[in-house]
């Protein structure tokens, strides 16, 4: 596996993850604690802008192009090296289950429902402590489950 095709997808695999487990990472370690700072307002409408930015080429390229590349990278595996697959499904099933998988189920519905709170509203002032502990709790599943995907493939390649 030193060279060749799957040696590329393998660290585009390392390299998707890895990216996507420091954005992760900085969202769960500075950007929700100084999010939770502000008066819950700022906080909802700060909170709305970023998830309204996130939905652009540079982070969705890299966040789904990572899915599919782990799912390739899944299947390859299956079908070349079905007795030797375990490292590659581990770090493939930690993305699309943990990263992936985790944002569809939590954090992608916690968002769409602070979206529909008006900032300086009494109901989003009573939401928004529930809303930041849990959508970071689900963050930092996110963010370990990138880490450790992008381990696996970096095992994978050794």
């Amino acid at each position: 596996m030193g060279e060749g095709p799957y040696f590329v997808l393998t660290v585009l695999g390392v390299l998707g993850t890895g990216v996507t487990a420091g954005v992760f990472c900085a969202f769960s370690t500075f950007v929700m604690r100084g999010l939770a700072a502000l008066p819950p307002a700022q906080g909802v409408a700060a909170m709305n802008a970023i998830n309204t930015a996130a939905v652009r080429p540079a982070f969705m390229s890299v966040f789904l192009g990572t899915v599919v590349l782990t799912a390739v990278i899944a299947v390859v595996t299956l079908v070349l090296w079905p007795k030797e697959a375990a490292v590659e499904l581990l770090g493939s099933g930690l993305y699309l289950a943990g990263s992936f998988g985790a944002t569809a189920a939590a954090n992608v519905p916690r968002n769409a429902a602070l979206l529909r709170l008006e900032p300086g509203s009494a109901e989003a002032a009573e939401r928004w402590p529930a809303y930041v502990r849990e959508w970071t709790a689900w963050n930092h599943v996110r963010a370990v489950a990138s880490a450790a995907a992008a381990v696996a493939y970096v095992l994978a390649l050794a």
